[in-house]
């Protein structure tokens, strides 16, 4: 028999579907009006690709934004490529959407986080006695941050 379908990976899957989509889009007509993104990601993963003085300066995580100046978008079912400006000097990065930990459209409050699995596995009897249930998640309005961001944890198991 089957051990379950595993929702929390299934949603994850689908959320850098949206990624990639959304990425395609800006690659065939560039961004559209005020929208521009923040995206955080593991710069430990093994299929990260960024200068050595950006990994040295970043070792864990590196948020780009893609708004202003961005060159050589290219974007594939693993991830995406692109040119940013850092300092005035243009470096070619490449993100796999595995690596991602972060996505924000600050322009119309969407973002998406990704929690890692390792941590969860590490933290899950702690992390089921510290967290209030799904219900006081979703109607708790006074810690509203600016974007929405949606948090895959509660559909793990």
């Amino acid at each position: 028999m089957s051990r379950g379908i595993d929702y929390g990976n299934l949603m994850h899957q689908a959320m850098r579907g949206l990624i990639k989509t959304v990425l395609k889009g800006v690659q065939e007509n560039g961004l559209p009006g005020a929208h521009h993104f923040f995206i955080t990601f593991d710069t430990q993963h093994p299929e990260v690709k960024i200068a050595d003085w950006l990994q040295q300066r970043y070792p864990d995580e590196m948020t780009v934004v893609l708004q202003h100046w961005y060159d050589n978008l290219e974007v594939t079912d693993e991830g995406f490529s692109v040119t940013l400006n850092f300092g005035d000097s243009p470096e070619p990065i490449y993100i796999p959407y595995d690596a991602i930990k972060t996505f924000v459209d600050p322009s119309v409050e969407f973002g998406l986080r990704f929690e890692a699995a390792e941590e969860e596995d590490d933290e899950d009897d702690e992390d089921d006695l510290d967290q209030p249930d799904d219900e006081e998640e979703i109607g708790a309005d006074d810690h509203r941050p600016d974007a929405d961001i949606v948090s895959l944890d509660s559909f793990r198991k």
